[in-house]
């Protein structure tokens, strides 16, 4: 075999071989996002730090808060910000406000899955009794 044919079947190898990498690290990437789990349900209260919405474009992406708990600040996960604004619900900095969630990790971190969140005289429901999401009967 010459020299130039063992290189194309070297460059087509590698060709081949990048290709499999690039789908195996796409198919990691798209890691399904953390269930629900009624094990782990609590009641909690907090203080909100921070309402972090998706960018512009992205408003099927979900919107969570940062809650300051004592000492600790939670990720507590909500829905997608479309359905937040069909609803018309907002956090502002400084409320006080309880919830219901799933307390689960995700990639090392710890985080709250909102079942339902009371923010005044509003009671906003995320999720059913078993912990499906409301919104995703809506969309």
């Amino acid at each position: 075999m010459s020299s130039s044919r063992k290189s194309t079947i070297f460059t087509d190898y590698c060709s081949i071989l990048f290709f499999a990498v690039l789908v195996v690290a796409t198919a990691a990437a798209q890691v399904r996002p953390p269930k629900y789990d009624l094990q782990t349900e609590a009641k909690m209260k907090g203080i909100v730090e921070e309402l972090k919405l998706p960018p512009k474009g992205s408003e099927h992406e979900v919107a969570y808060l940062l809650v300051k708990d004592g000492t600790d600040t939670l990720d507590v996960y909500l829905c997608p910000k479309s359905f937040l604004d069909d609803m018309g619900v907002t956090f502002n900095k400084g409320a006080e406000i309880a919830l219901i969630g799933s307390k689960v990790k995700e990639n090392g971190a710890d985080l709250i899955l909102a079942r339902e969140v009371v923010n005044g005289n509003d009671t906003v429901v995320l999720r059913d009794g078993k912990g499906n999401p409301v919104w995703s009967s809506r969309h």
